[in-house]
């Protein structure tokens, strides 16, 4: 795969390359390593898009794992406790409804977050407007990387990711607050 687009949101790019620009260096050394045409899969009869031949998200973020867990980067998960004081008259939510719930990031090294989205995801904007704040509030990153596909690669995935394209705009009509995240997002091409 390659890198066909960079888009800087809140100074993503620039924070990135001053600060992280070792760590930057592993990702695309990673995303140019990966040959997505050993990641397709023929989609059966039952499916949409029968009988073409598709890009599997599950196994590209597979590969992304096995280039980059080797080199310190992890999974970081936290958990959610929901608060219960803003239900009203008196509700409580039955306690497997609650249990378990967590926010994730894909990949983070030294304060750098990294998100990988392929897969059945149409919120990309929810992880850098939101997701990235809530982890850089912890104190897990500084500044964050998310990785989705071009518009002509997303087509060819076998579901439905939105695109690079699509969260650039997102991002351009959302503008800037305050509190937001540096994030350099990286649009990739097969």
């Amino acid at each position: 795969m390659k890198i066909a687009g960079e888009y800087s949101f809140a100074g993503g790019l620039e924070v990135v390359k001053n600060n992280f620009g070792s760590l930057l260096d592993e990702i695309v050394h990673a995303v140019t390593q990966i040959d997505a045409e050993q990641h397709r899969t023929k989609i059966s009869k039952e499916k949409t898009m029968a009988g073409r031949m598709l890009y599997n998200p599950t196994e590209l973020n597979k590969t992304f794992k096995e280039l980059l867990h080797p080199k310190g980067w992890l999974h970081h998960k936290v958990p959610c406790e929901y608060p219960t004081k803003y239900y009203v008259n008196d509700y409580l939510p039955k306690e497997s409804e609650v249990r378990g719930a967590f926010r994730d990031m894909d990949f983070v090294k030294e304060e750098l977050g990294v998100e990988v989205q392929f897969g059945k995801y149409a919120f990309m904007v929810y992880n850098v407007a939101a997701k990235m704040t809530i982890f850089r509030k912890m104190g897990i990153i500084n500044a964050g990387i998310e990785i989705v596909p071009i518009k002509e690669f997303a087509n060819g995935m076998s579901t439905g990711v939105s695109s690079f394209e699509q969260f650039c705009w997102d991002l351009d009509h959302r503008g800037v607050s305050n509190i937001d995240t540096p994030v350099l997002i990286l649009g990739i091409s097969a």
